[in-house]
């Protein structure tokens, strides 16, 4: 009888060390990137979109762009005097914190200023988000939507039922207020409605010079957001528990 393929044993002292080999060889680009461009931005990005990330990438095709893995970044730069890779990259991870991301290039600190600048682009906010406007909905006919989405909006909490095959709001509802954190919920409806609130947004923070080694902060630190975040993220948590309780 053949021996089933599935029987084959593998050493596990052959197995390659996947994870190990990429954090490597990221170090080793970093580096390689220290000494090709002549600066290194720290960029934050507000309202995360994968998509809109990959048009940054293309239209800076003349740089290179890395985002997350913060911890091999740190670890590429150094994160102390006695181990950075070049004079003052200590200071470039010590803001290698939370959403953040380097940028290598050789382009001036004015002309990275203004392209990024100019670079926002509005999307539907997500839970978590701030609602930006007040939002209420009229009580009638929603005949945008087809009667087979009526139960899905009844579930997001719409007043909502089937008059002569039509979906109707049966009453007024708000479905958010300006500065309410967004519930999941409440996220979803202002997206079917076509409500868009969060502003995909790129900071730059802070530049690195390899020719003088000199580190210049531009704005704010990240910090001072994440904390924001964080709070915002709390009272969505505590509102859920709440409503659990009841």
């Amino acid at each position: 009888m053949p021996k089933s393929k599935r029987d084959k044993k593998v050493s596990l002292t052959k197995t390659p060390k996947k994870g190990l080999e990429f954090k490597q060889n990221l170090i080793g680009e970093l580096r390689k990137c220290v000494d090709i461009y002549k600066y290194i931005y720290i960029f934050s990005i507000a309202n995360v979109r994968n998509n809109k990330l990959k048009d940054i990438r293309n239209a800076w095709k003349h740089s290179r762009i890395f985002f997350g893995k913060n911890k091999v970044m740190m670890v590429a730069l150094g994160r102390s005097p006695s181990d950075e890779y070049k004079e003052n990259l200590h200071q470039v991870s010590k803001h290698l914190r939370g959403e953040v991301g380097l940028l290598f290039s050789n382009r001036t600190k004015a002309e990275v200023l203004d392209w990024f600048a100019e670079f926002k682009e509005v999307d539907f906010a997500r839970a978590g988000n701030k609602a930006t406007l007040t939002v209420g909905l009229d009580q009638g006919p929603l005949e945008q939507f087809p009667h087979s989405m009526e139960p899905q909006l009844r579930q997001l909490g719409l007043p909502t039922a089937l008059k002569k095959g039509v979906v109707t709001l049966i009453s007024d509802y708000e479905v958010c207020k300006e500065g309410d954190v967004l519930t999941p919920e409440q996220a979803r409806i202002l997206k079917l409605f076509g409500y868009k609130m969060a502003e995909f947004k790129v900071t730059i923070r802070s530049v690195w010079s390899a020719e003088t080694g000199d580190f210049e902060q531009l704005t704010g630190d990240v910090a001072e957001q994440l904390e924001e975040e964080e709070e915002g993220h709390a009272d969505l948590a505590e509102d859920s528990n709440e409503e659990a309780e009841d």
